[in-house]
């Protein structure tokens, strides 16, 4: 445990924790840090710091100190799958390996964070992270705290992913222009270019572009196609809203995909139609995705190439943070989009 000395009788014995100073606008960090021994000529500046009295450390059986605690608890919810910080003024910092999707197991977070005198605080859960990234830290609240509570984090943890990223997959991508104006060429092809910078920014290119009339069996003809050639994610661009001669949802049905969920909860997107056609998601894109910054695409594609299967429910649970501002200058994801 923890005994409280004046500092003028602490020299010799070992500090149980950081002692931090701050100089405004210049440093704020500790002067001295956990298990430092007092010495002589660390009187004055630990009074100073307003230290009259100090804090030394008296190892009790069943009782943690922050630090210890703390690398317990990060252990404990991100398992060997993060890089994790030398505790600093108590707390451990969680960082990213490798580039993925970050994903929170939320419902045993909130049963962590209920536990008391302890805290685990993560970013969004669904967001693409990136090597060296924190997305994670932890600390206990008192200096010390019951070995027990420590315990029932890891028991809270122990089959289940709390912290975790995702690696994502490089997939070869097939696209289909659908609509008489493109297969034509009476406009100008603009959908195409803005897939291929959206697919850039994740290492994959189009492997294969083909173009369809306003023809159910046509559109059905070219996904069958891009299936044969070994597509594994194909997009299929225009002819998704609910006029009658937008034909792509019932191309892509033709063409055999069992069409998961054709309407989504999120602004830009509204439109947006996912389906698997033998285990290969086909994606109707409505023509925001085109024009928006920021539509229903960007939060499907990274949980579709860390290699989840959509349900109905999890794009339904998208209606909570899935309006855009558009906001004149866009931040995401450093923003409530898709949050």
């Amino acid at each position: 445990m923890m005994k409280k000395v004046p500092v003028q009788e602490a020299v010799g014995m070992v500090l149980c924790h950081d002692i931090t100073k701050i100089v405004p606008g210049e440093f704020k960090g500790p002067a001295f840090k956990k298990g430092h021994i007092i010495r002589e000529e660390d009187i004055p500046e630990l009074l100073k710091l307003g230290k009259d009295h100090i804090y030394v450390w008296e190892v009790k059986e069943g009782i943690l100190h922050e630090n210890d605690a703390a690398r317990r608890i990060a252990r404990a919810v991100g398992g060997d799958r993060f890089i994790f910080t030398e505790p600093k003024e108590g707390k451990v910092n969680l960082l990213v390996k490798e580039r993925g999707l970050f994903k929170v197991d939320r419902e045993a977070l909130f049963e962590i964070n209920m536990l008391g005198e302890l805290m685990v605080s993560t970013l969004h859960t669904n967001r693409v992270v990136e090597p060296g990234q924190y997305v994670a830290g932890t600390r206990i609240i008192p200096l010390v705290i019951e070995e027990e509570k420590i315990k029932k984090v890891e028991e809270i943890c122990r089959d289940k992913k709390v912290l975790e990223v995702k690696p994502l997959a490089q997939p070869k991508v097939g696209v289909v222009n659908t609509g008489n104006e493109i297969f034509y060429g009476r406009i100008e092809d603009k959908f195409t270019p803005v897939l291929a910078e959206k697919l850039k920014a994740f290492g994959l290119t189009i492997d294969m572009h083909l173009r369809a009339p306003d023809d159910v069996e046509k559109i059905a003809e070219a996904i069958l196609k891009l299936k044969e050639a070994g597509m594994e994610l194909i997009l299929a661009t225009g002819g998704m809203s609910v006029d009658p001669d937008d034909l792509t949802p019932g191309g892509i049905k033709r063409a055999g995909g069992e069409v998961v969920v054709y309407g989504s909860p999120v602004l830009p997107g509204a439109m947006f139609l996912y389906a698997l056609l033998d285990g290969v998601p086909v994606l109707g894109l409505p023509g925001c995705v085109m024009y928006s910054k920021t539509t229903i695409f960007d939060l499907v594609l990274p949980r579709i190439l860390a290699g989840e299967v959509l349900t109905r429910k999890d794009i339904a649970a998208l209606g909570h943070g899935g309006l855009c501002l558009e906001c004149p200058v866009c931040t995401y994801p450093h923003c409530p989009f898709g949050k």
